[in-house]
């Protein structure tokens, strides 16, 4: 049956309605105001104010700094308290901001624009220990620079950086500066975006390790490189993710997604995507290596060249190039131990990668008449667990590869191989043979 409500009974419900809602209104209302006051964590507000900057003071409400020039606004605000809030708005600056030997500092906005004109917000230490957990997000720049140094996790975030000549710089002058997290940065028009810089001083060294480049992108110009390793500095032991470089385009030259010409060991680039616009490219390389350069980064899942290039990957010195799922070759000559003891062993290897699977091609020449030369064949595996041996003995001169008995008997049930062990016996007290080894094999 239908119920047909009166039209008391519906206004009725229509008052409550509107009661309750002015009273949940209020509510909210009064619970984002407390919520404003009571839980502010920041200790300065900067903001402009009809052609002045200003800093209030959140916990007394005043404003401690104001002056026409918004460099030193907020390097005042920063010496003061360790959280600034940026307002939205237009800041020029004309000197550079020093964020100096400063723990946990944050500075943060929400789209406030920093017209740098050539000048820094520099993050920076006496050493590593005095410049530490330090963060800037939330800023765009334009013709200006980050740059951290002597510092120790530090992240900088959600920005945008435009038109800068070095937009994002890491530099060691005294210890190391490791630990930055660089994360969600749209670089756009910029001639160096991210600069990991050669060591300066006697006291700093290479190391940038542990850095996390993720989720940026790169708009590039002429002459330009996306991310640039320096001679000497160590960008190791690091990632680079989920990025993307576009480069070319419009007669656009000369442009690197990827310049290596110090040490990427064991840094990952993984769903890193560098995508040329070039017809007919020139001088475009997605990643291009130097002649320091010790190692090249490792190649994982998901890193594509799109596009033309003049190389993808531009490699003037035969420097190696590894990913996972590469393939390798190594050969070794093998040091002869005397009187049917074995010589040293050989670790044959793919540093930082491990082997997946692998042959082994042995060649002994030079023996004389009656002598006998025993090869051994071992793997050494992750965990420092030594296989059964394999040995080939060779009365004459020939060569020989390992049957695949020969492997089964190597491989574990379960393991990972490390290095490949090689070592070699001559059964007389002197010998003038030779055994050179050739490693083909895969990694991971």
């Amino acid at each position: 049956m239908k119920i047909t409500l009166s039209k008391y009974i519906l206004a009725v419900i229509l008052a409550i309605a509107l009661v309750l809602s002015a009273a949940n209104t209020y509510l909210i209302i009064s619970m984002q105001s407390e919520r404003k006051t009571d839980d502010s964590v920041f200790s300065y507000v900067v903001f402009p104010d009809a052609g002045t900057y200003k800093a209030k003071n959140q916990a007394s409400g005043l404003i401690d700094f104001s002056s026409s020039d918004a460099s030193t606004v907020i390097r005042q605000a920063i010496d003061k308290g360790n959280y600034v809030y940026v307002k939205p708005g237009i800041y020029n600056l004309t000197s550079d901001v020093k964020i100096l030997n400063k723990l946990n500092t944050r500075i943060v906005s929400d789209g406030a624009t920093i017209i740098g004109n050539g000048f820094s917000m520099v993050i920076r230490g006496d050493n590593y220990t005095m410049s530490q957990y330090d963060e800037v997000s939330g800023l765009t720049i334009v013709n200006g620079t980050i740059r951290v140094e002597n510092s120790f996790a530090t992240t900088v975030s959600d920005m945008t950086f435009v038109n800068c000549t070095t937009a994002l710089e890491l530099v060691n002058t005294d210890t190391w500066t490791e630990g930055t997290k660089i994360d969600n940065i749209h670089f756009a028009n910029c001639t160096e975006s991210i600069s990991f810089r050669t060591p300066r001083g006697a006291n700093a060294n290479g190391s940038y390790a542990s850095t996390e480049v993720s989720r940026c992108f790169f708009n590039q110009q002429d002459n330009s490189v996306g991310i640039l390793v320096e001679k000497a500095a160590e960008f190791s032991d690091s990632q680079v993710l989920n990025s993307r470089l576009w480069l070319g385009g419009d007669g656009k030259t000369n442009q690197t997604g990827l310049l290596v010409d110090g040490a990427m060991f064991q840094t990952l680039l993984s769903s890193v995507v560098f995508e040329s616009f070039a017809d007919s490219p020139n001088n475009m390389y997605a990643i291009a290596i130097g002649q320091n350069a010790n190692p090249a980064p490792i190649l994982d899942d998901g890193v594509s060249f799109l596009g033309n290039w003049t190389a993808r990957i531009y490699n003037p010195y035969n420097v190696w190039v590894s990913g996972t799922g590469s393939i390798f070759h190594r050969t070794e000559n093998i040091p002869l131990g005397m009187g049917n003891t074995y010589g040293e062993a050989v670790h044959i290897h793919d540093r930082p990668l491990t082997i997946s699977s692998f042959n082994t091609k042995i060649q002994v020449q030079g023996l004389a008449d009656g002598e006998a030369v025993t090869v051994r064949v071992r793997l050494e595996f992750v965990d420092n667990v030594i296989s059964q041996s394999v040995e080939k003995t060779f009365t004459n001169t020939t060569s020989a590869w390992l049957t695949d008995d020969d492997l089964l008997r190597l491989y574990p049930s379960q393991d990972v191989i490390w290095a490949v062990l090689v070592d070699a016996k001559a059964s007389s007290a002197s010998s003038s043979a030779s055994v050179i080894v050739d490693i083909y094999g895969a990694v991971t």
